[in-house]
């Protein structure tokens, strides 16, 4: 537990900002951001866990994938806890507010089969694709275009990403399964 006495910013507050954004609008893109940031980190902890449970004559290819999507879902936080930080918010930082903010589920600790964990993570990256189409048009009619710019980068890696798991997904296959012969 920390020892500071004083609070620099409660969480959940928006401050004025110097991005000269009227504090009505920051504070309902600091909520949409917050969300971004929750679900994504939901997303990041399920991309590292199946990066680390992944078995298969297709490993090592998934393993290689799984982490950069994983590296890349990162990347995402740190620019939209920057951003809502910039807007005078705080970021959710705690890991149970995190889940509880979040749009998206993790799977559990339970490992699955490769084909239920890439579907998983599909549907998860499917609702944070949305989230984020939504979070880009909410900034653009608030007049935030800087942030709905971010949040299009963003967009842009994430379908990517969850395009990448859709051919993973894909029946043609090189690998033969003794269960698909008969």
């Amino acid at each position: 537990m920390s020892t500071q006495k004083r609070v620099l910013q409660e969480a959940g507050t928006v401050d004025e900002n110097a991005l000269r954004l009227e504090k009505g609008k920051a504070e309902q893109i600091v909520d949409a951001l917050n969300t971004d940031l929750a679900s994504t980190y939901m997303l990041y902890h399920q991309l590292k866990k199946h990066h680390w449970n992944v078995e298969g004559a297709e490993f090592r290819d998934l393993h290689l994938f799984l982490g950069d999507a994983a590296m890349e879902a990162e990347e995402a936080t740190d620019i939209i806890a920057e951003r809502l930080q910039a807007l005078g918010g705080t970021p959710v930082s705690n890991p149970v507010n995190q889940a509880e903010m979040a749009t998206v589920e993790f799977e559990g600790d339970d490992v699955y089969d490769i084909r239920t964990s890439l579907e998983n993570d599909l549907e998860m990256y499917g609702e944070i694709i949305e989230s984020l189409r939504e979070h880009v048009e909410l900034a653009t009619d608030l007049g935030d275009h800087a942030t709905a710019e971010l949040l299009r980068e963003i967009l842009v890696q994430t379908e990517e990403d969850a395009h990448h798991i859709e051919h993973y997904l894909e029946d043609d296959t090189l690998v033969t399964d003794a269960a698909m012969q008969n």
